[in-house]
């Protein structure tokens, strides 16, 4: 029923997801889907991962760590009818999911964790320097009119596939991990591929796909706990990017948490925090070191300094507002949308030369799941 290819070696393949723990059931079990703030009507033509294709856990995006994120007249949450279509194209102040998502929280009062102090200590002491900035992932935003075409994952099991909206045209990451981010904004959903390739057919492979609900904290019903995505961590790719249409804003321009990777020696063996669903295999079992899904803040203390460009102090302000969120394995870098528009090696050297290890601190996390 399914195409199938050579699953390529990725850290999202380093693991049997079969083996997550009890423990992670009865927490996701546990977690209360949240109604939206959008208005789409879509019906998903896609397949599940599971044998009746409906879920009974569904990976929900609300956590305890801080408010609603702050608004204004010109914003939209959950509801992206007001964007732009093309490659690119801006939102034009729609945000992703409802005001009091995961993405969206205001955490610049939340508690810091108590394994904060460990967690900095190790990251500075295995890289010695802060963040830096890597645009390399497109994507491209479409009407609900836009044609759909098949999706085949090879990783069937923890995957959405079916019919997808993804143009012939659409851009393809250029680095290894091929993602596709496709956005309907007519009917509120991110369509998001992982080592994808289309076909003379229009049709598209993939390793991994999924399909995320934009209008409601019930962002994948289909989830079920140790599921992966286009993310190493389960996560969704487009909500948490650096796009210019609100960078170019300069601060309070960008209005939710942004992704970020870090060396899997840093990241917490078989380990993941909630709305993260998934973990891998590293050399790490301390506590000095984060699960998949734990967010990172800038200090209150830090000062913005005035002698950075407009895109850097977009990005410094949501860091101490929203934070970022720990997605995959990399280099120490917060990852944005492939656009010449931004100075990327501008930006980079910036935010290297003024956030120190040390400016950071960990946002208080919920339950962490280790699975065996």
């Amino acid at each position: 029923m399914f195409k199938k290819f050579m699953v390529m070696n990725h850290p999202q393949n380093l693991f049997a997801s079969s083996t997550v723990c009890l423990a992670a059931l009865a927490l996701v079990s546990a977690l209360t889907a949240c109604g939206g703030g959008g208005s789409g009507t879509a019906t998903d033509t896609v397949g599940t991962n599971s044998t009746s294709g409906t879920s009974t856990t569904g990976s929900t995006d609300t956590g305890p760590t801080g408010s609603g994120g702050t608004t204004s007249a010109s914003d939209t949450y959950g509801n992206l009818s007001s964007a732009d279509v093309g490659e690119n194209a801006s939102l034009n102040g729609a945000i992703p999911f409802p005001a009091d998502n995961f993405w969206n929280q205001d955490i610049s009062t939340a508690e810091v964790d108590s394994r904060s102090a460990g967690i900095i200590s190790a990251i500075s002491g295995a890289l010695g320097v802060g963040p830096g900035v890597t645009l390399t992932i497109p994507y491209v935003v479409v009407s609900g009119s836009q044609t759909k075409v098949q999706v085949w994952a090879s990783n069937t099991e923890e995957s959405d596939v079916g019919q997808f909206p993804i143009p012939a045209n659409a851009p393809v990451e250029k680095e290894n991990d091929g993602h596709v981010l496709v956005v309907d904004k007519d009917n509120h959903r991110l369509y998001e591929l992982y080592q994808a390739s289309r076909n003379g057919d229009n049709s598209w492979n993939a390793e991994s796909s999924a399909l995320f609900h934009l209008d409601s904290n019930n962002v994948r019903p289909t989830a079920q706990p140790g599921d992966t995505s286009a993310d190493a961590a389960g996560l969704r790719i487009f909500p948490g990017l650096i796009r210019y249409d609100e960078a170019s804003k300069g601060e309070g321009g960008i209005k939710h948490a942004l992704r970020f990777t870090i060396p899997s020696s840093l990241i917490q063996h078989r380990s993941y925090t909630a709305p993260a669903t998934h973990f891998i295999q590293t050399s790490c079992t301390s506590l000095a070191c984060m699960p998949f899904g734990a967010k990172l803040r800038l200090k209150s203390s830090f000062q913005i300094p005035a002698g950075v460009n407009t895109e850097t102090k977009a990005i410094l302000k949501a860091l101490k507002t929203y934070g970022m969120v720990l997605a995959d394995v990399g280099s120490f870098y917060i990852v944005g949308s492939e656009d010449t528009r931004m100075a990327e090696a501008t930006i980079r050297t910036q935010l290297r030369s003024q956030i120190k290890v040390s400016d950071l601190e960990v946002v208080q996390m919920g339950s962490v799941i280790t699975a065996p």
